[in-house]
Parts: C-alpha cells; sequence; structure tokens
C-alpha cells in the first residue's frame, strides 16, 4: 500500500519542480524584455524548484535522478556564488582521483578473462577470424562517423577548459604528444615497465600487456590456466564493486565541476551538452543506416525479421543500460531466428568485448568534445592514435556501470587532455548510455547473423 501512494507523491513532486523551473524560465524571459521585478524573485523561484527535486531524488533513490539534480544544484550555486563555486573544484578531482584508480585493474581483469576465457579461439579456427574480423572492421566504422560527426557539428567548441585559460593545456597536449615518427608512435604501445606504465597511466601499453598476458594464459594446460582464470574474473567481479562504490560520490562530484565550471565560464556549457547529445543520437542513426542496415542486406538478413528479433533485447538494453541484462534474451532470440546454437554462445558473448559498436561511437565523440572544449586543435594522426587507444582500451568493459565513461576519464590524461569537461558529460550520459547500450546488443545480434549466414548456417 505504501508503495501505491509512493508513486503519485513522487510525480506530484516531480511535476511542482518542473512547473516551478518553467515559470522561473518564462519569468526570465520576461526581465530580459523589460519586465520590473525584485532581483530576489528568480533566484529564490530556482531554489525552491530545486529543493522540491531534492526531495523528489530523496524519495526516487535513483543514482541516475541524483546526478541530474546535482548538476543543477551545482549549476545554480555557479550562477549566484562564482568565487565559492570555484572552490569546489576539489571535490570533483577526488572523484577523477578515484575513478583512475580503476583503470589499470579493470582493464587487466577483462581483457585476461575475456581473451584466455576464449581459448577455445584456436579451434573454432574460421568461424573466429571472421568473427574478429568482422568485429574490428564495424567498430572503427562506428569510429570514423563518430570523428566525423563531432568534427561536423562542434559541439566542444566555445567551452573552455576547467582549470584555466584554453590556450594552457595546448602547450600541456604539445609537450606530451610532440609530432614523432611512426616507428616512435609504435615503439610507444610497448612498455618496458608494466608497473611504471600503470603509475603513469600510459592506458594503451597497460592494454598491450595485458593482451599478450591473456594470450599466454590462453596457451597454458588447463590445470595452470585455471588458477589465474580464477584470480582475473575475481579481480573484475571486484573492481566492477569497486566502480560501484565510486559511482556512489559522483552526484557530489558531478555537481561540483558544474559548479566550477559555470562559476568559472558561465552557463553556455548547458548549450554544449545538448547539442553534444543530439550530434550523438544523430550518429547512431547514421551508424544504423550506413553500416548496420548494408551490412544485413549484403549478408542477405532479412531485415523485417531481424527487427522483430530484436526487439525485446533491445528495449531491455534501453531501459536498463545494461548489455547483460539483455544477453540472454538476446541469445534466445537469436537462436529463434535461426542462428545456431554453437554460433550464438560464441558470438554473442565474444563480441560484448570485442563488438561495442555505441561505446566506440560515443568514446570518439567525447574524446573530441573534450579536445573542443579545452580550445585544441588535434591533429588526424593524433584524432587517431587517440582513437586507437580508446578502442582498445573499452574491450571487455561492457558489464561496468558507465564503463565508457571511466574509460574515457582514465585515458585523456595520456594525451595531455583536462578531465573537467568529461566529468560533466555525467550530466547527460545517462540518456546517452541507453542508446550506446542498445547498439552494442544491436551490434552484436547483428554479427551473430551475418556470420553465421557466411558459414551456410543461417535458417531464415
Amino acid at each position: 500500500m505504501a508503495r501505491d501512494t509512493a508513486s503519485p507523491a513522487k510525480s506530484v513532486l516531480l511535476t511542482a519542480a518542473l512547473l516551478l523551473l518553467a515559470l522561473a524560465l518564462l519569468l526570465g524571459f520576461a526581465r530580459n524584455h523589460g519586465l520590473a521585478m525584485p532581483g530576489t524573485v528568480l533566484p529564490a523561484l530556482r531554489w525552491t524548484a530545486l529543493a522540491v527535486l531534492i526531495a523528489y531524488a530523496i524519495a526516487r533513490r535513483s543514482l541516475t535522478v541524483w546526478i541530474l539534480v546535482a548538476m543543477g544544484v551545482g549549476a545554480e550555486i555557479g550562477h549566484d556564488a562564482p568565487a565559492f563555486a570555484v572552490k569546489l573544484r576539489f571535490l570533483s578531482q577526488i572523484f577523477l582521483r578515484l575513478i583512475k584508480t580503476i583503470i589499470a585493474p579493470l582493464l587487466f581483469g577483462t581483457l585476461v578473462s575475456g581473451i584466455a576465457g576464449h581459448a577455445d579461439l584456436r579451434k573454432v579456427g574460421r568461424l573466429g577470424i571472421k568473427a574478429l574480423v568482422y568485429f574490428e572492421l564495424v567498430t572503427t566504422a562506428a569510429l570514423f562517423i563518430g570523428l566525423a560527426a563531432i568534427n561536423l557539428s562542434k559541439a566542444g567548441v566555445g567551452v573552455p577548459a576547467g582549470g584555466g585559460p584554453a590556450s594552457a593545456p595546448a602547450e600541456q597536449v604539445t609537450a606530451a604528444k610532440p609530432a614523432t615518427s611512426a616507428g616512435e608512435i609504435i615503439l610507444h604501445l610497448f612498455p618496458e615497465n608494466i608497473a611504471q606504465a600503470v603509475a603513469e597511466g600510459q592506458v594503451l601499453q597497460v592494454v598491450v600487456f595485458s593482451i599478450i598476458f591473456a594470450i599466454a594464459v590462453g596457451l597454458l594446460s588447463e590445470p595452470k590456466r585455471r588458477p589465474i582464470l580464477a584470480f582475473s574474473e575475481g579481480l573484475t567481479a571486484a573492481m566492477f564493486k569497486f566502480t560501484n562504490i565510486v559511482m556512489l560520490f559522483a552526484p557530489v562530484g558531478v555537481g561540483a565541476a558544474v559548479a566550477y565550471t559555470i562559476g568559472q565560464t558561465g552557463a553556455g556549457v548547458l548549450v554544449n551538452l545538448i547539442k553534444l547529445l543530439g550530434t550523438f543520437y544523430v550518429a547512431l542513426l547514421a551508424l544504423l543506416l550506413l553500416v548496420f542496415l548494408p551490412v544485413a542486406q549484403l549478408a542477405k538478413v532479412s531485415v523485417r525479421g531481424f527487427i522483430r528479433a530484436i526487439a525485446e533485447p533491445m528495449s531491455i538494453a534501453f531501459a536498463t543500460s545494461s548489455s547483460e541484462a539483455a544477453l540472454p534474451s538476446a541469445m534466445e532470440s537469436m537462436e529463434a531466428f535461426g542462428v545456431p546454437r554453437p554460433t550464438v554462445a560464441f558470438v554473442i558473448p565474444t563480441g560484448y568485448s570485442f563488438n561495442l559498436d555505441g561505446a566506440t561511437l560515443y568514446l570518439s565523440l567525447a574524446s573530441i568534445f573534450v579536445a573542443q572544449a579545452a580550445g585544441l586543435h588535434l591533429s588526424v594522426r593524433q584524432q587517431l592514435v587517440m582513437m586507437l587507444t580508446l578502442m582498445l582500451a573499452s574491450k571487455g568493459v561492457a558489464g561496468v556501470s558507465r564503463g565508457s565513461l571511466v574509460v574515457l576519464l582514465a585515458t585523456l590524461p595520456s594525451f595531455g587532455l583536462p578531465t573537467e569537461p568529461a566529468l560533466i558529460l555525467l550530466g547527460v550520459d545517462q540518456l546517452m548510455d541507453m542508446a550506446r547500450t542498445s547498439v552494442n546488443v544491436v551490434g552484436n545480434c547483428l554479427a551473430a547473423a551475418v556470420i553465421a549466414r557466411w558459414e551456410g548456417e543461417l535458417s531464415k
């Protein structure tokens, strides 16, 4: 009974908050066009609306709601008390430091358990090679669509980087990433000291070490491989929990970051975030129409039948923002669509590590957004090296809450880019996460159907 009465109460609180915010916007518009009113009216209305939103968040008990409310509170603090807001930066830096501690053990655990746990890749032969080639081709296409979209929309242009003038980080990037030869770039991929690579945040070196180590573990005999796999799986599970704990601090970190940014630069960043969100959804639509649809047609996969088959897993992924939640439904749906069970059992779980099309597109958008926000112009080569790093670093984090954002925040310092603009992305990350997770699931279902067709095994 308590649950029945609680739900209308939440709706009332949310409606009241939205009405108050709408009233504040209307009065603000009227004041800008000559309506006289006391200077305290608009701040009082906004703070009253935020107080009602806080009450709604307490009743709702959702991390996403708390992040959105914290973003609103931070924006108001930055607007009303910019000098105080600038002093809150240390709270966002605490959150960033906690995020950075996650990346190395998380990447090591997910890559080792994902690759060594699929030691049968050597046995599946042709199927495994086709799957991996397909995964990399499609994720590369997603990466370039993301790069093209953000370079065309320039959603991050006009957002000064937190921490100083936009020109300050440029010197850091120039020092961190001077123009080097192709040989030096390739050499930089390989660590000479893995502890040093972890300490310096060299994500790509950690990835390369983890991949080679995972292959070595996969070549061991079963008795020797089993304890290492158990440790890696345990480490991965522990880092998932660690990530969840750190994310509880996200509302404080995001609120402080928004307050600092608006106190330092003004409220224009909110317009940029809306522009980024629009760019992201348009880019995802382009991926579906320009890559997924032609691939399905070339492989002679029934588009209508496929859409009907993926409706359930895609809706689960969108509602929960979790690829893992949609996994059972995706596998069952692809079997019902006519893909043999062995192909489904191999392609879809492997795709969860190697075929993150939505996440790859998001990372390309978000990373260039940060560079644009910092007032930097990255050369094509710098963009491609950064994309390679992000694409490899994202392997295996499909099950991590906001794993793509974790990878992004941990990778940016390797390229001398500021992290505050990326932290602000948490304000719209849930809206982006739902879409990118759905596209991840659709991409893996399509991969299973296409590879089954190539093998001559698709019955529909």
